[in-house]
C-alpha cells in the first residue's frame, strides 16, 4: 500500500477515481497539490462489481472524483468506491462530480412515477460526507440541500462561460430555450453586458418538442444559446430552427453537460448550429470550456 509523502503527508487529501474518470482526476490532484491515489474497479463475467482501494487511505481525507455519465454503468462501482474507502478508515470521503446525474426528474409528473432525483440522493448521502458537483440541474428543487442529507455545493459553470463568449463571440447575445435555462442565461449574459432572452417550450415527449417565436430584433448580435444539459439536442435543434424562421444569423451552441443521446451532436450540427460548444464535465469532442479550476476552487473551499 502506498503512503503519503511528506511529514504532513496525511494532511493532504487523497483523490480517487474509476478508470474512466483517470483524468479529470489527475487534474483535480495537480490543482489541489493532493496525492493521486488507485483505485481499481472490476466487472465481473455476471455483471457484478468489485472494487479495490489500492493505496493507503486511513484517517485520510478522500476525494472520489466521477462524472456520472452514463450513470447506471457508474452509480454502483462508485457507491462501493466510495463504501470501500470508508470501511479502510478514511476520516472524511467527498463526490467530486463534474456532472451529478439523477437531478431532472425532480417531481412527480405523472402519477406513479418515482421522484428518482430524491432517491438518489439518500442512496450518495449513505456514504459521502459531501458532495461537490458542477451546475446540477436544480429547478423545481432550489438546492442540494434540500434533496442531500450531507453538506452540498453546487459550482456554477457561468464565470467560464462568460469567459469564453467574451473571447470567442464579438456581439453576443445570449438566448435560453425555456424558462428552465434562464438562471444559466442570466449568469452568462449579466457579466456581459450583453441583452438575453428566453423562449418557451411545450414537451409532450422525450424527443417531442415546440418551442415559442423569437419575438426581440437581435440587430447585428450574434444569438447564443445556453442550456445545462444537452441530451436528445430536441430543444436546442427546436431552437436553431425557430431562429432560423426569425433570421437572425446561425446561433452558436453552448451547452453545460454534453450528455449527447445517440446522434444528438450530429443532429444538432446538421439542424444549421454555427458551432456546439460544452464545458468538460463530460468528455466529448464539443470540449472547449475548461470549468477545472473553479471545481478545484470549490473543492479547497468545501475542504476548509
Amino acid at each position: 500500500m502506498s503512503q503519503a509523502g511528506g511529514p504532513d503527508g496525511a494532511d493532504r487529501p487523497i483523490v480517487l477515481a474509476a478508470d474512466a474518470d483517470q483524468a479529470a482526476a489527475r487534474a483535480l490532484a495537480a490543482a489541489l497539490g493532493a496525492e493521486l491515489g488507485r483505485a481499481e474497479t472490476r466487472r465481473f463475467p455476471d455483471g457484478e462489481d468489485l472494487v479495490r482501494v489500492d493505496c493507503d487511505v486511513a484517517g485520510r481525507r478522500v476525494l472520489v472524483v466521477c462524472s456520472m455519465h452514463p450513470v447506471d454503468q457508474k452509480a454502483l462501482p462508485l457507491y462501493f468506491l466510495a463504501a470501500t474507502a470508508r470501511d479502510l478508515g478514511a476520516a472524511r470521503v467527498v463526490l467530486v462530480a463534474p456532472y451529478l446525474a439523477y437531478m431532472r426528474q425532480d417531481a412527480r409528473f405523472r402519477a406513479g412515477e418515482g421522484v428518482t432525483a430524491r432517491y438518489f440522493a439518500r442512496l450518495l448521502s449513505g456514504v459521502f460526507d459531501g458532495i461537490v458537483a458542477i451546475d446540477p440541474h436544480l429547478h423545481r428543487i432550489g438546492s442540494l440541500g434540500e434533496i442531500y442529507g450531507v453538506p452540498a455545493l453546487a459550482v456554477p459553470s457561468a464565470p467560464r462561460i462568460a469567459d469564453w463568449v467574451r473571447r470567442e463571440v464579438a456581439r453576443p447575445a445570449i438566448i435560453g430555450p425555456d424558462a428552465e435555462s434562464e438562471q444559466w442565461v442570466r449568469a452568462v449574459a449579466e457579466p456581459l453586458g450583453c441583452p438575453w432572452h428566453v423562449l418557451a417550450k411545450t414537451r409532450r415527449g422525450d424527443r417531442d418538442v415546440s418551442i415559442s417565436p423569437l419575438e426581440a430584433d437581435l440587430g447585428d448580435r450574434t444569438p447564443v444559446l445556453v442550456d445545462d444539459i444537452v441530451s436528445t439536442g430536441r430543444t436546442m435543434i427546436e431552437t436553431v430552427v425557430q431562429l432560423g424562421r426569425a433570421g437572425v444569423p446561425a446561433p452558436i451552441c453552448i451547452g453545460v453537460h454534453a450528455v449527447f443521446a445517440p446522434g444528438a451532436y450530429e443532429d444538432l450540427c446538421a439542424a444549421g448550429a454555427a458551432r456546439v460548444v460544452t464545458c468538460n464535465t463530460i468528455p466529448h469532442t464539443s470540449n472547449d470550456i475548461d470549468v477545472g479550476d473553479l471545481l478545484a476552487d470549490a473543492v479547497r473551499r468545501f475542504s476548509t
